[in-house]
């Protein structure tokens, strides 16, 4: 079971003992940063990558040298862990979680049936949680602390790091982690008033800051100000009730981890937040991943009606736009661009040497459609102004200046001539092509917002933005081939130029124009056999190379071109394969026999797991099956808000209320015998609503209205 505050995180497990592992988000050992690759141009890129010159690529954009005893990355860090034994023979034999208490409820037994219970409950607002022991258990607790240097320390110290501090003192104990250059992050407990308290800091003195607040935290306040944020956060998110119990804890415990790991006021969320472990590394460095992961993980934001959990990551991008306009001036040759890698640290340092993804300008423009949506759901001109408004126009300028005008079918268009689709052919030198979909989609995207953001601004209106509009094509296609020959007339949506999905592949980047970007109507009639053609080659690759996030993306694509028997059935499919016993989502899925990305029991004796097992979980893929879940009851689409757009055929009764929707506007339907009987909205900004019900006709306000 997970408990979080957006920077304390708790893994909360065991067996005879009692073991909560405890994260502290931003322990990062930020050596090892790729800066070099800041000194790539794009116009390198293309010279290289059109002469083949595979040395050349490596060298533009290898990392340099790892000083002697350093990482070759920046790599966040696990905190530990503390165990619970129970001297007079008790042991936690299950867990209840109060997903709308954020308290956590421990039962124990001994070997004769004797029963207590404990509770863990952690502040949100300090590095705090405590454990309620029950007087049922008449007797002592020990108390260990396991450092992750206990696991880690043979890599830690082959970099230069020293073994924690530790102290162990009657009713308190803990240790404090340093490291060479940058801050140690401390845990620490004391027993006091018939409890145990955990505190954890990170800073130069960490260890003073985690013993004193253990040992002086008023509980009474913590707890008061804990039941009052909790009380606020589900008056908050919206009352959804499902007629698939799948899908309802999907949702449930999908809004309860949004709350743990997007907490206002926290460290902007990596792939897994807070909640590290420490038996090993966190993997890929629970870093920032800006080609999905982080999109995904602060999608639901929206929809949910919890806009100031953006607020961090906001915070943290404000802190970055100068390295950002930096690296765009540097890479594009304009003053005016932004640029974001794919894969970085918190001082948006580049992780690694993949050269596919440093150059993946999708990344850019993500963002700052993730910002404008803020502005759109919120219609704050502030967040449009501050925020949208500099990732929008940086991006445009950024793809702006990669573009190149070239003759097709006798008119002049635009055209991208090196782009990548993320991860196909991985850092290949294959990995490119001319108009990767990906990015059409993205530069679409981008253009069509940037008229509207300049009204609002009252900006004036750049040319340039229509002339994308006009010229560049909204994908790449390929043909249809039947019996190894074209079928005449048919195409579908490919990677890039000349580049088909060959197999199966997790990132749907080439369907981007689908969703996220909704750049296309997949029922306009001159757009409907293309994507029929694409979804029915996607669906033929399969699925056996995807992992645990495409999963809910899958599911929202087909959400969105209506069918969501499908959207159903993927949701359902992740929730068997890629969550584990706990509800933990996990990047490889949770048995073998479904994916190549699996638990790796295929090699073991009889293809069972064997303990320890190289688990990696990430949050990333929940989030996402959190949207994916409400993309059924309301899409936005191009100032449209539908509600219920297409029910599932075993859907017969259903009802929300608090979807939160562009424009402002709270959204809210019941659904009787298969039909929407009835929807509610609430306009908090006072502006146009166009309403796309499916009712044959209603009533609004009193007065009957036929029509859609």
């Amino acid at each position: 079971a997970l408990l979080g505050n957006g920077v304390q995180g708790l893994m909360v497990w065991g067996d005879e003992t009692l073991r909560i592992t405890v994260g502290r988000a931003g322990f990062w050992d930020h050596r090892g940063g790729n800066d070099a690759a800041l000194h790539a141009t794009y116009a390198d890129v293309r010279r290289l990558l059109e002469a083949g010159d595979a040395a050349g690529i490596t060298a533009l954009f290898a990392p340099p040298p790892a000083a002697p005893g350093a990482p070759r990355r920046p790599q966040q860090l696990g905190c530990g862990r503390v165990d619970l034994r129970f001297t007079n023979g008790f042991r936690p034999v299950c867990q209840r979680l109060n997903l709308k208490s954020g308290v956590l409820r421990v039962e124990l037994a001994d070997a004769a049936g004797a029963r207590a219970e404990l509770a863990i409950r952690q502040s949100m607002e300090d590095e705090l949680t405590w454990i309620e022991l029950d007087e049922a258990i008449h007797g002592p607790v020990d108390v260990a602390t396991v450092p992750a240097w206990e696991y880690i320390g043979k890599t830690l110290m082959a970099y230069g790091c020293e073994p924690p501090v530790r102290w162990n003192e009657t009713n308190c104990g803990g240790f404090c982690q340093h490291l060479p250059n940058d801050d140690a992050c401390a845990l620490a407990w004391h027993e006091r008033e018939g409890k145990l308290v955990l505190a954890t800091a990170l800073g130069p003195h960490a260890s003073l800051r985690a013993r004193e607040l253990a040992a002086a935290a008023v509980l009474v306040l913590a707890q008061r100000g804990a039941a009052r944020w909790w009380n606020l956060y589900y008056e908050r998110v919206p009352d959804v009730d499902l007629p698939d119990p799948v899908l309802q804890g999907i949702y449930e415990y999908g809004v309860y981890k949004q709350a743990c790991l997007t907490t206002p006021g926290g460290v902007p969320a990596t792939l897994q937040g807070p909640f590290m472990e420490e038996y090993q590394l966190p993997p890929w460095s629970n870093d920032y991943h800006f080609n999905i992961n982080l999109e995904m993980i602060y999608w639901p934001c929206l929809a949910t009606n919890c806009l100031a959990h953006l607020e961090p990551l906001w915070t943290m991008l404000h802190r970055w736009l100068p390295r950002l306009k930096a690296n765009g001036e540097q890479f594009f040759g304009v003053p005016d661009a932004v640029m974001l890698p794919h894969a970085v640290d918190d001082r948006c340092q580049i992780i690694g040497s993949f050269w596919t993804g440093t150059i993946d300008h999708a990344c850019t423009a993500w963002m700052a459609y993730l910002a404008w949506l803020h502005y759109r759901y919120s219609m704050d001109v502030s967040v449009l102004r501050e925020t949208a408004w500099p990732l929008l126009a940086g991006a445009f300028n950024g793809f702006y200046a990669m573009l190149e005008e070239r003759e097709v079918d006798g008119r002049r268009v635009r055209s991208l001539p090196v782009s990548v689709s993320p991860e196909y052919h991985g850092s290949a030198m294959n990995a490119w092509g001319r108009d990767a979909s990906f990015q059409l989609a993205a530069l679409h995207c981008i253009a069509s917002i940037l008229p509207r953001a300049a009204a609002v601004l009252e900006q004036p209106d750049d040319p340039r933005w229509a002339e994308v509009r006009a010229t560049l094509p909204p994908y790449t296609c390929v043909p249809v081939m039947q019996h190894g020959a074209p079928q005449p007339g048919a195409q579908r949506i490919g990677l890039w130029d000349g580049q088909d999905l060959g197999v199966s592949h997790r990132h749907h980047s080439h369907l981007a124009a689908l969703y996220p970007f909704c750049t296309i109507d997949p029922h306009a009639p001159e757009r409907r056999a293309i994507v029929a053609h694409t979804l029915a080659h996607w669906t033929a690759m399969g699925a056996g190379q995807w992992t645990g996030w495409c999963v809910p993306w899958a599911s929202a694509i087909c959400a969105r071109c209506g069918l969501p028997d499908a959207a159903v059935a993927w949701l359902h499919w992740w929730y068997d394969v890629y969550t584990n016993y706990g509800g933990g989502t996990t990047h490889n899925a949770d048995c073998a026999g479904c994916t190549s990305w699996d638990d790796g029991s295929l090699w073991q004796p009889e293809f069972r797991k064997t303990e320890p097992f190289p688990e990696i979980m990430q949050m990333d893929a929940g989030m996402g099956a959190l949207t994916a879940v409400l993309e059924l009851l309301v899409q936005c689409r191009n100032d449209e808000i539908h509600v219920v757009p297409r029910l599932p055929s075993r859907w017969h009764t259903l009802r929300f209320d608090g979807v939160r929707a562009e424009g402002a506007f709270i959204v809210g339907a019941t659904v009787n015998q298969h039909h929407v009987q009835e929807v509610r909205v609430t306009s908090e900004a006072g502006g146009p609503l166009v309403l796309v019900h499916g009712m044959p006709a209603c009533t609004i306000n009193g007065k009957r209205h036929d029509g859609p």
